[in-house]
């Protein structure tokens, strides 16, 4: 009869899969509710690794990603322009005017009088801010603002063409004046959007 040692490798069963990884004798997944997690398996709100999963980022931020320097800068020089233009267009239509007047042709037409294109190239100026600003707004709040932005003021310049036409008795005065309504309102139509999107931060 042959004797058989317990300490025998051969005679130990094998080692079950639960315990097999901690010599402790512990499993190396943590308990549940319903006992022990499955290997492979993660807990809800944990990283493949068991730390917590990271917080979900924020969602869009709706502030515009415009460099301020440039956007004011861009107004600005809008405004500028838009003033000189305006000057410029004012200061020849009260040239045409004082001469046709001296010519005794079409009564008394005097539209603008002496020093009245700076009155026109400061709207110009103040127009081209208001226009900035619109602009930014419509960033913030709306899905399309350039559509939304030419749309509102391109029926601006309508009206502003037409209601002085509409109000004023003399109907030369009334088409100077809404002549230089429309010079005053393109610059602030075309160079806005134009100035505004070149603006935005690039990343």
């Amino acid at each position: 009869m042959t004797y058989s040692d317990p300490r025998d490798p051969r005679r130990q069963s094998p080692p079950t899969r639960a315990y097999s990884a901690d010599p402790a004798g512990y499993p190396t997944n943590p308990p549940t509710q319903s006992g022990y997690t499955q290997p492979g398996h993660t807990q809800p709100g944990q990283s493949p690794a068991g730390y917590p999963a990271a917080p979900s980022p924020r969602g869009p931020s709706r502030r515009p990603d415009l460099d301020p320097l440039l956007f004011s800068g861009g107004v600005f020089m809008t405004g500028v322009v838009t003033g000189l233009a305006a000057w410029l267009i004012a200061w020849i239509i009260g040239l045409i005017a004082r001469a046709v007047t001296a010519t005794g042709q079409f009564g008394a037409w005097n539209p603008l009088d002496p020093g009245g294109e700076y009155w026109f190239a400061l709207a110009g100026f103040l127009t081209a801010l208001v226009g900035g600003a619109l602009w930014y707004l419509l960033q913030l709040v709306t899905p399309t603002p350039d559509s939304f932005y030419r749309w509102i003021v391109g029926l601006l310049i309508i009206a502003a063409f037409v209601v002085p036409l509409a109000a004023d008795g003399d109907i030369w005065r009334g088409l100077a004046t809404g002549v230089m309504h429309v010079c005053i309102g393109i610059p602030v139509l075309s160079l806005i959007p134009t100035m505004g999107n070149r603006s935005k931060q690039r990343h």
